[in-house]
Order: C-alpha cells, then structure tokens, then sequence
C-alpha cells in the first residue's frame, strides 16, 4: 500500500510541475511583447508622431495622415495581418500597435 501512495504522489508532483510550467511558458510571449513595445514617448517615437491609436493622430501637425491608414496597413508593418501588434524596422524592430501610426507610413501596395 506505501508503494501505490509514493507512486500516486510522484505522479501528481510531476502533472501539477508541467501543467504550471506550461502556463508560464504560455504567458511569456506576451510578456516579452509587452517589454519591447515602442511607447509614444519613446524620443523617435516622438519625432514620427507615433500614435498607438491611429485616431489620436495630431492632423494639424501631420496633415499626410488619412483616416484609415494605420500601421497593420503599412509596407513596414512586420506583424501577422491578424495580430493587434507586430514589429517595424523603423522602430529597430520593436512591436508597434497594429491599430497605430506614424509619420513613416507607407501604404502597402
């Protein structure tokens, strides 16, 4: 009877060791991502006009922005189309808000 109690505990230790590994491993991604966002008050960030909202856009001060244009539709838009961020050389390679914008735009074509 011992036997079966040390071979039942052994096996939860480890089920329970993965399942926990697993969601962390999980999360890390996003942690990652979130580390390498460019912020608007990053200095290049500031000098493109970046917005992580596209319709925060200052039209005054950039009156090339149009309605419309954001970075998951820019050439430099490195991110998967569905994703809501992705990289962008501009900004060496940190992840930019798909719904975002920058002075850099350009159209995909």
């Amino acid at each position: 009877m011992k036997n079966t109690n040390v071979y039942r505990r052994n096996f939860l230790l480890v089920n329970v060791t993965a399942i926990a590994s697993a969601a962390l491993l999980a999360k890390l991604p996003a942690a990652l991502a979130a580390d390498n966002q460019v912020q608007e008050t990053d200095p290049t960030a500031q000098s493109l006009g970046y917005r992580a909202d596209a319709s925060h856009v200052d039209k005054a001060k950039y009156p090339a922005y149009v309605a419309g244009q954001n970075c998951a539709n820019c050439a430099l838009y490195q991110g998967p189309a569905s994703s809501s961020s992705g990289p962008c050389p501009i900004f060496g390679g940190k992840v930019v808000s798909a719904t975002g914008w920058c002075s850099a735009y350009s159209k995909k074509g």
